[in-house]
């Protein structure tokens, strides 16, 4: 049986400590600090020990507000190993949601930096079920222990063996950003995370004694697992849309970085900035960029500061399955662009190996067990549903969200995840992403879905980007193009006005878009800073409209 194999996923970290005890596992550049794989294997090792010492152990929920360092790192792998269950929550979700994560999460243990247990302290966040504390720097006046404390408890350099966890045991509860509706916990398996070590392995060909940089707190895991050095850039992570494009730059050159994870907000942050001053990256044999759909142009900028051939990958997923998709920018740029910009959608490549995708029925009604009749023809639009060994089984403490998004499958034992966007299938097997179903319009007139429809919009040289939101009663929406136009240059709104209406009139699919709202900076997730948040959007449209 599956569930009866042992799985540590924290079990790649010593493998790679004897395989390249030397090298390099971590880079902080702005701290002058790095350390080899065997140092952070000994250092996560010893934290495992001694936290065992204070009651983390298997099965606590254990919230880590921890900013990117090597205590971040030692202790995420000091956690797996112990057989705790990491809580991972979004400092940036806002005050109110975060103590609803905590209040589902129910975490019986936190470690966090001074300035988050302050936070955890004025706004009461797990007041009544964290009983063990650990400070990350000075502890005040809010007992428990450091992590120094820990550190320097038990100075042992034997081996900790981790806890003896298998595949379908809960690895950690890291939660979603909630740009598209409340912020719920996935609960990740700690097979559901050697899924994804392996698929990231296989898909991009990633080889130990790369150097990665990851701009992504939770990617940046990754790194150690694959046998990569993780150049840590100098940025603040919740803020990757206006990172330095500098720091990115300097970062990759002065290190010899081959792969590089960057949201499309960075990606074309660093792009512009790149091709401004003629950089080059040659050293870059990949970039991966998820969270949103990367638009071609952004695409183009950036494989120009690359060595010729070497593509920009955008796996499509989410936090409760990622990868599902992928496709590179030579695929993007060579066939499927100017199908986008006509409105066919975005082009999110193939399922990797081992994922099943379906596309079925469009409802917001639960589906209790999988039917083939579910399915749609290849080329109509519905839900994306998938399967496979990196989509997690539920969310935590959320029932109501699992009967909504989990549909369970007999023949196989197994389910499929919804992943609440919309999409379809061509006759080559490439899968087109429509837009989140939440977002889709219900006019008098017909359905719209949002991405094309925007697409075809945002091809005016004057627009950064177009949102398609609805305003009144779904069945009775009226349709709302609101627009962020380029920064730094002048134009005269009433003319773009004019032009894009013309195009809405070009295209069958965007004939009933007549309203069009100009906004100076869409609101966007927490998370990338790419994907916008057009629940956000709406209601101002709707303000601005009464």
């Amino acid at each position: 049986m599956l569930n009866e194999t042992l799985v540590n996923i924290a079990a790649h970290l010593p493998e790679m400590a004897r395989r390249q005890p030397d090298t390099t596992a971590i880079i902080f550049p702005k701290q002058g600090r790095r350390l080899s794989f065997a140092e952070l294997n000994q250092m996560s090792d010893r934290i495992a020990r001694n936290l065992l010492s204070v009651g983390i152990c298997r099965g606590i929920r254990t919230v880590l507000m921890v900013t990117p360092s090597p205590e971040f790192f030692a202790l995420t792998f000091a956690l797996f190993k112990a057989g705790a269950v990491p809580v991972l929550i979004d400092p940036g979700l806002g005050i109110k949601n975060l103590k609803m994560c905590f209040a589902e999460a129910e975490p019986h243990a936190f470690i966090g930096i001074p300035k988050a247990h302050l936070a955890r302290l004025i706004f009461g966040w797990g007041k009544g079920s964290i009983r063990t504390l650990v400070t990350v720097g000075p502890r005040l006046f809010w007992g428990g222990c450091t992590l120094n404390d820990l550190i320097n408890r038990d100075a042992s350099h034997e081996p900790f063996i981790p806890a003896p966890t298998r595949h379908d045991d809960v690895a950690a509860i890291l939660f979603t950003s909630g740009s598209t509706g409340a912020p719920k916990g996935a609960v990740y398996s700690h097979g559901n995370f050697a899924a994804q070590v392996e698929a990231l392995r296989q898909v991009y060909g990633i080889q130990p004694g790369e150097v990665d940089l990851p701009t992504f707190p939770l990617f940046a895991l990754f790194a150690p697992a694959l046998g990569m050095t993780a150049v840590i850039p100098e940025m603040d992570f919740t803020r990757p849309g206006s990172v330095n494009p500098r720091s990115i730059i300097d970062a990759i050159t002065g290190y010899g970085v081959t792969t590089m994870f960057g949201s499309p907000a960075l990606i074309n942050r660093v792009s512009r900035y790149g091709v401004k001053h003629g950089v080059k990256l040659p050293t870059l044999k990949r970039a991966i960029s998820a969270g949103a759909p990367v638009p071609a142009a952004v695409l183009e900028r950036f494989t120009s500061l690359l060595a010729p051939g070497t593509e920009v990958f955008t796996p499509y997923g989410a936090t409760e399955a990622l990868p599902v998709c992928s496709i590179g920018s030579g695929e993007i740029l060579g066939s499927t662009r100017g199908i986008t910009d006509a409105g066919g959608g975005v082009c999110i490549g193939r399922p990797v190996e081992g994922v099943r995708l379906e596309v079925i029925e469009i409802t917001d009604d639960p589906i209790f067990y999988w039917d083939e009749s579910l399915r749609v023809p290849t080329g109509k639009i519905g839900e994306i549903v998938v399967q496979g060994p990196q989509v997690t089984r539920g969310y935590y403490n959320r029932p109501d969200a699992d009967h909504l998004s989990k549909i369970a499958d007999p023949e196989t034992g197994s389910f499929f995840h919804r992943m609440g966007d919309l999409g379809g299938r061509d006759e080559d097997g490439r899968v087109w992403f429509c837009g989140r179903k939440s977002h889709r319009l219900e006019t008098a007139s017909g359905t719209l879905f949002t991405i094309p429809c925007e697409a075809v919009f945002n091809t005016h040289p004057a627009v950064f980007r177009t949102a398609l939101v609805g305003v009144g009663p779904r069945g009775e929406q009226r349709p709302v193009l609101c627009v962020e136009l380029e920064k730094g240059i002048k134009v005269d709104q009433e003319a773009v006005r004019s032009e894009l209406l013309a195009i809405a009139r070009d295209h069958i699919h965007t004939h009933s878009i007549e309203t069009i709202l100009f906004h100076p900076a869409f609101p966007v997730d927490i998370r990338h800073n790419a994907k916008i948040f057009r629940e956000k959007l709406a209601v101002w449209a709707a303000r601005r409209l009464q």
